[in-house]
């Protein structure tokens, strides 16, 4: 079993403009979070995270294996 499977996904909700999640990482790959930029679309895919497109890292706090996504409500 890969550190990839050991990603936890938050169920979605949502405000007026957006749609968030938040993505728990294992310590592993937690270790490999930049902490001076949020992350691109490729950055976070590489890390093991698979969701629909759409999604932007958009918030970057202290506790560094929680990753923080939203999309435009469409």
């Amino acid at each position: 079993m890969s550190e990839a499977d050991d990603i936890q996904y938050s169920e979605k909700y949502s405000d007026s403009t957006y749609e968030y999640r938040h993505v728990i990482l294992p310590p592993g790959l937690s270790r490999l979070v930049p902490r001076n930029h949020l992350m691109t679309e490729t950055e976070w895919r590489n890390l093991g995270i698979q969701q629909s497109p759409g999604w932007e890292h958009y918030l970057i706090t202290n506790e560094y294996h929680v990753i923080c996504f939203r999309k435009l409500k469409t």
